[in-house]
């Protein structure tokens, strides 16, 4: 019984995530939404009171 020699090449592909763009838009929703809060304190503490 004679074995053979195999070169056998495996490769190991690594599912790659961005999350750079995960926190970026991260950031941007969160800038969205303190923005929008601080439009909304800004109408409740000075514009709603003067009605």
């Amino acid at each position: 019984m004679a074995y053979d020699d195999k070169d056998v090449e495996i490769e190991h592909k690594e599912k790659k995530q961005d999350t750079s763009k995960v926190g970026v838009a991260a950031i941007k929703y969160i800038t969205y939404l303190i923005i929008f809060f601080g439009i909304l304190w800004f109408l409740i503490q000075y514009v709603l009171p003067s009605f």
